[in-house]
């Protein structure tokens, strides 16, 4: 019977404790957790100057399976264990092999052996893998699920977060944990000794002011304030190093803002209630009545536009247009902003 696929917080705590087994299978998409999961392995399982002898990373695309199976049967020199990690196992030619060597592993190694994406678990050698090894799979978290996450890592790296912090550095991000984590790294250092990190450090960190940020820009769009909408865009776009590439960074953030404004509206249909409704879409519920005050300006079909005038405001400036981002931006503020007060509106 396969064993149950463990989190990521018990490969964690396993890796950090030297608590090894020998062949490890991890898959999905989400590869920034299959990555510091990777790197803490090699960090615990075998010092410095063990490694040179003791350590192998190959890829499967670059390697056969007799080569692969060969690294991981060998025996450590001079040290405890040996490590060898396979990335793209997906792509070894005949990798079938690998069924006996998860049935009888290599008590000597600590074998990891990497699948992007989801590979067919019914298959050899996957269901062996499954059957035999200690497995994980990495699903890509939901928007909703980043500031837990985003709290947890704080946490972890010995800091305390603001949930309103929490929650606007989601939005900056989206779902790439990679992203947050590198912001999480730099509002420690703007934090320098203090153990709370702030909003002000989350719009310090992420190179912006405290009148001119993408969080004031949501709210000036959500209150129907089209003059503020448009001061802030410029003056964003006038102190980014790459406009185009800010650009992208207000579309992404008020997709996501959007996309919570039609998750409320099926909030409200089923009358859940405040917290419960600021659960469903992924904020605290500090700031939930923000968000149902912006969507009294949004009806159904006015979000269906909105999402319309993203999509192809996106579009553009990844070079489907030939408008410079700044008319591409306006044209997006003057649709999503002023033309809001009726589902008979037309975006024109």
């Amino acid at each position: 019977m396969a064993q149950a696929g463990l989190t990521y917080e018990a490969l964690e705590t396993a890796f950090r404790h030297r608590n090894f087994k020998p062949l490890y299978f991890l898959y999905g998409e989400e590869r920034f957790l299959i990555d510091t999961l990777q790197k803490l392995l090699i960090e615990h399982a075998l010092a410095p100057h063990e490694r040179d002898f003791n350590f192998d990373l190959v890829y499967g695309a670059e390697t056969d399976a007799a080569s692969a199976l060969s690294l991981c049967a060998g025996f450590p020199m001079m040290a405890e264990r040996r490590v060898v990690v396979i990335r793209d196992f997906e792509k070894l030619k005949d990798n079938r092999r690998f069924k006996a060597y998860a049935e009888h592993p290599n008590p000597s190694a600590v074998v990891l052996l990497v699948c992007g994406g989801k590979p067919n678990l019914s298959a050899h050698p996957y269901r062996a893998l499954r059957a035999h090894a200690a497995w994980a799979e990495f699903k890509p978290l939901y928007e909703k699920q980043m500031p837990g996450w985003i709290d947890r890592q704080v946490r972890a790296k010995g800091h305390r977060i603001e949930p309103r912090a929490a929650q606007m550095l989601a939005e900056y991000v989206g779902a790439d944990l990679r992203a947050a984590d590198s912001e999480i790294e730099k509002l420690i250092t703007f934090a320098g000794g203090r153990e709370t990190l702030t909003g002000e450090d989350v719009i310090a960190a992420t190179g912006q002011t405290r009148e001119h940020n993408v969080f004031e820009l949501q709210r000036a769009i959500g209150e129907g304030r089209y003059p503020d909408a448009m001061r802030i865009t410029e003056r964003l776009l006038r102190q980014a190093s790459n406009g185009r590439g800010e650009g992208l960074m207000i579309v992404s953030v008020l997709t996501a803002y959007f996309t919570k404004l039609w998750k409320l509206t099926v909030c409200q249909t089923r009358g859940m209630s405040d917290k419960a409704m600021a659960a469903r879409i992924g904020v605290s519920p500090y700031f939930i009545k923000e968000y149902l005050f912006s969507l009294k300006r949004y009806g159904p079909g006015a979000l269906e536009r909105a999402f319309a005038t993203l999509l192809a405001a996106d579009y553009e400036l990844k070079g489907g247009g030939s408008r410079n981002e700044r008319l591409v931006l306006d044209l997006m503020m003057r649709r999503l902003v002023r033309r809001t007060g009726s589902d008979t509106d037309a975006l024109g």
